[in-house]
């Protein structure tokens, strides 16, 4: 079914399907894809902060899988209460919506087709 909804390009990103606008995320993956292919000016295009959030992404499934192999139990520095984390995560969400809101008025190439 889901290579079905991808084949006919059917928006599977729950805010895009209900408002047909792109939300703040929107690209990211496709980004992600880009940039897993080499194709780093495609993925900027995609979504400019793929650079900051893949890698945050990467470590923090790698540390919670080796968490699991090693521990038995998923948990990552994601979970910690601690300044650093908190703050980074503000920061991410805060250019997240700067950026949504910036290609609604044209930046970075426009809103990413939904």
């Amino acid at each position: 079914m889901f290579a079905v909804a991808v084949a006919v390009r059917f928006p599977l990103c729950p805010f895009a399907l209900i408002t047909r606008h792109p939300c703040p995320g929107c690209g990211l993956t496709r980004a992600a894809l880009a940039l897993a292919t080499g194709d780093l000016h495609e993925a900027v295009h995609l979504h400019p902060l793929v650079i900051p959030t893949v890698p945050v992404v990467a470590l923090v499934l790698l540390q919670g899988s080796y968490n699991y192999v090693r521990h038995g139990r998923w948990y990552t520095f994601a979970f910690q209460q601690t300044r650093f984390v908190t703050l980074g995560s503000i920061v991410l969400a805060v250019a997240m919506i700067a950026v949504w809101l910036a290609r609604f008025f044209g930046a970075f190439g426009g809103p990413v087709a939904v």
